[in-house]
């Protein structure tokens, strides 16, 4: 089922206490943050800010978004008002933020795909030769309330969404690999990286295809939109793939599971520029704010 439409490159969908959405639009002709009604028929611009990426709210309200054509975390209020945050950690400038996710610490977390993206897509397409490209992936711990950031993983291939688990371990996936990397809990923060799962099919369309936005259902199923690939796929506890839900659009970027435990999960798709809804057996974790 069609949620809302149309939207231009939608990503990064938020559900609302009341039921509305926030989501992102990256095409040129809107780059803003959007407000989307309860029963999506109303959809409106918040701000255009260029080409904004992933979205987290926290418990003020406050809008963070990971913007990557000016490479920066922005601060963003309801009414649309924003400032820019944060462009570097330690004088190293942020090259393509692209997904954040609060802690259960209370800190943002950010991941920076570690290349720009008219590098990448230089006439709006994916370069035939990305595998050879030169990735540099980092995952940012960051604190909004002193304005200080701490890199806590590099060298990933196009490091993509983050997302917790139920018990606070940080989860990543890497776009050009397919991979999901779990990093486990340490008494000083979290360790190094493990692989957890691969999402990509075997079987599946040649070219650049991988996990996009992902988030835990309240079973401990790990659902991952694969970009590429036209379907979301549920990883079990021990990252097995197990079922693989079909989406209307090749291009699937995000994903939030909806408003009151419905059961469901809402897909933000780039090829027809739509939210659509797939019925799912949980509801989901719950955000940390």
């Amino acid at each position: 089922m069609i949620f809302a439409s149309p939207l231009d490159t939608p990503e990064g969908p938020v559900c609302l206490v009341d039921g509305s959405w926030y989501c992102v639009e990256m095409g040129a002709r809107r780059g803003c943050v959007t407000r989307i009604s309860a029963d999506g028929k109303i959809i409106h611009a918040l701000m255009r800010t260029g080409r904004p990426n992933g979205l987290a709210i926290d418990r003020h309200g406050t809008i963070w978004v990971a913007e990557s054509s000016q490479p920066s975390l922005l601060r963003m209020q309801p009414d649309g008002s924003f400032e820019t945050w944060l462009t570097a950690c330690d004088g190293e400038p942020f090259i393509f933020p692209n997904d954040l996710a609060f802690g259960p610490d209370g800190l943002l977390y950010m991941t920076d795909s570690g290349i720009n993206t008219y590098d990448l897509a230089p006439e709006g397409s994916i370069r035939s030769d990305y595998l050879d490209l030169a990735y540099n992936g980092h995952v940012y711990q960051i604190n909004t309330q002193t304005r200080t950031v701490l890199k806590l993983d590099s060298g990933l291939l196009f490091t993509n969404v983050i997302s917790f688990g139920a018990e606070g371990e940080l989860y990543v996936n890497e776009t050009v690999t397919g991979n999901v990397y779990r990093y486990p809990i340490t008494p000083s923060g979290f360790g190094q990286r493990t692989y957890f799962g691969n999402v990509n099919d075997p079987s599946g369309p040649p070219g650049w295809r991988g996990p996009d936005g992902m988030k835990f259902g309240l079973d401990g199923c790990l659902y991952c939109t694969v970009y590429g690939q036209g379907d979301v796929a549920v990883l079990d506890r021990e990252g097995q793939v197990i079922q693989r839900i079909p989406t209307i659009g090749r291009y699937p970027t995000n994903l939030a599971f909806g408003p009151r435990h419905e059961k469901a999960i809402y897909v933000t798709e780039v090829e027809h520029g739509h939210i659509e809804t797939h019925p799912v057996t949980t509801s989901g974790l719950g955000l940390y704010s």
